[in-house]
């Protein structure tokens, strides 16, 4: 059964920039190593300090591209900055992100990641 945000990922998916995007290498290894439940407070924690802020500080450009499992979802999900919050996601700019918010960026980033980490089915 999928939710609205399942939804809402699956549409961001189809988008041709934000498709090009895959959980592979080092990105992978973080998960690997550290586990989802890491990885997940590293996401609430970047969110808090990147993300959250009314007016963050260098918007549009703060993500990088590479590094971390939680960059590369947040380009993949449209969370990478406060413009495509506003446009994919209907969290409007301009405010600081609410607690509600904030877990709600976390959920759509880790819930990107464990599926690019799940192992592809087997054939019937």
């Amino acid at each position: 059964m999928t939710d609205e945000l399942d939804d809402r990922l699956h549409r961001i998916g189809q988008h041709h920039f934000r498709a090009k995007f895959r959980l592979r290498g080092r990105d992978r290894a973080v998960v690997d190593l550290r586990g989802i439940a890491t990885v997940r407070k590293h996401a609430a924690d970047l969110i808090t300090r990147r993300l959250a802020p009314a007016e963050p500080s260098n918007d549009g450009r703060q993500t990088p591209y590479r590094g971390h499992p939680v960059f590369v979802a947040q380009h993949a999900t449209a969370t990478c900055c406060r413009t495509c919050l506003a446009r994919w996601h209907d969290i409007p700019a301009g405010h600081p992100l609410s607690d509600a918010e904030r877990a709600y960026v976390v959920e759509a980033i880790c819930r990107w990641i464990e599926k690019q980490y799940a192992p592809s089915q087997p054939p019937p």
